[in-house]
């Protein structure tokens, strides 16, 4: 079984974030509990996979989100172009997750049948179900359908020998994981099917969300995916900068090492 290097790169924050926004229902906790934003590189030998290409500066200050550094820039900075990728894996159409697209030209970019219908369809005429898209962003990815840029998968699907997407849905219709061979075991890159641990091990949904159920039921399917629960990793929390390790003193709070 081929394994991989898996690694998360954040670029922004949000410091001030009121806890009762994490969280649908009453939040026990007063004050704020921040935010990370993350993409990902997965790594093996000279194969390179990016999963999600996250905000600009412009998008991120317009929604109140501290920038704070390029994902193209921290990618240079591990030794990866990222004009040379060629396969970017898109969890979800937010507009954390999705922008950036000129970073990577060349690339194909792989999402879920179901986000880009629920990202152009009829759900979007509602404002609380359009918020986190950016148009600029849709419209970006349309024109990658329309010059065959775009790869679709429907439900589960290997995209190579130990590397996997998986549907989940819950935040949206089409939001999908990753389930990613280790040296550790199987890993799951959640991306938004769990925003912070706490949402997981507390049962506790995020309150942007398409169902609520199937975001209940995606949280004990990512565990069931991984190898452990240690091996699933939440798409926001910045317990992921201090549970694992920087790959290198220069990329230290920059970068950390997942598996």
């Amino acid at each position: 079984m081929d394994t991989y290097e898996v690694y998360a790169l954040k670029y922004a924050d949000h410091p001030n974030r009121p806890a009762a926004n994490n969280f649908i229902g009453h939040d026990e906790h007063d004050g704020t509990m921040p935010i990370d934003y993350f993409v990902w590189l997965i790594k093996q030998g000279s194969k390179h996979w990016i999963v999600d290409t996250g905000f600009s500066q412009q998008a991120g200050e317009s929604r109140g989100r501290r920038f704070l550094a390029c994902p193209g820039d921290t990618l240079q900075a591990m030794g990866v172009d990222p004009a040379s990728i060629t396969d970017v894996i898109i969890t979800h159409m937010h507009y954390d997750h999705c922008g950036n697209h000129h970073l990577f030209g060349g690339a194909r970019f792989h999402l879920q049948d179901r986000e880009i219908a629920y990202a152009t369809g009829r759900c979007m005429c509602f404002k609380p179900m359009r918020e986190a898209y950016d148009e600029e962003d849709v419209v970006a990815m349309v024109r990658r359908v329309h010059r065959g840029k775009a790869v679709f998968h429907d439900g589960d699907e290997e995209i190579a020998p130990g590397l996997s997407v998986h549907r989940i849905g819950g935040h949206t219709m089409g939001l999908q994981s990753l389930r990613i061979h280790t040296r550790k075991g199987w890993l799951v890159l959640a991306s938004d099917a769990a925003h912070l641990y706490a949402n997981m091990e507390q049962s506790r949904p995020f309150p942007i969300v398409y169902n609520v159920a199937d975001m209940l039921e995606g949280h004990q399917r990512l565990y069931r995916l991984a190898s452990s629960p240690d091996l699933v990793i939440p798409g926001h929390d910045p317990l992921v900068m201090q549970r694992y390790p920087s790959p290198s003193a220069e990329l230290e709070g920059r970068v950390v090492r997942l598996d």
